[in-house]
């Protein structure tokens, strides 16, 4: 399996603009800047992107994690938060910290922080970050 997606920059860092497009369509021409992924523009940055993939990863493991346990979640909602800051090596992104909550019938508290923590360490997103990146979890039943 392959996946494709491209970036289109024009101009400097702080007065150019740039264009990210994914093989699926599903960004077409999205939008971003300097100013999107360091002040408040609008349009998309890489550091969100991430953060929408690691959510997602996330999510799709635990529910494969549930699944090898017989459990089937009713629903399972995430957020990654990425802290980018500049280092002594330069800007890097530091932390992700997912939340997850969870509607899972059956499950008990042990069962369920067991099958996250195994897709919080088996996704691929978190292995790609694995060394270089705190990633921290908070996930509950609810």
């Amino acid at each position: 399996m392959q996946r494709t997606a491209s970036a289109v920059w024009r101009g400097g860092l702080k007065d150019g603009k740039g264009t990210i497009s994914s093989q699926s369509g599903v960004l077409k021409d999205t939008q971003y800047s300097f100013s999107t992924r360091f002040e408040n523009g609008i349009g998309t940055n890489p550091e969100e992107l991430i953060a929408a993939a690691h959510a997602g990863c996330f999510t799709m493991a635990l529910s494969a994690q549930l699944g090898e346990a017989n459990l089937k979640p009713d629903s399972l909602e995430t957020t990654a938060d990425v802290k980018f800051e500049k280092t002594e090596g330069g800007f890097a992104i530091t932390t992700i910290h997912l939340t997850t909550r969870a509607k899972v019938p059956g499950a008990s508290a042990a069962s369920f922080e067991t099958a996250a923590n195994n897709a919080k360490n088996g996704c691929p997103i978190s292995k790609l970050f694995k060394g270089n990146t705190q990633i921290t979890l908070d996930a509950k039943l609810v």
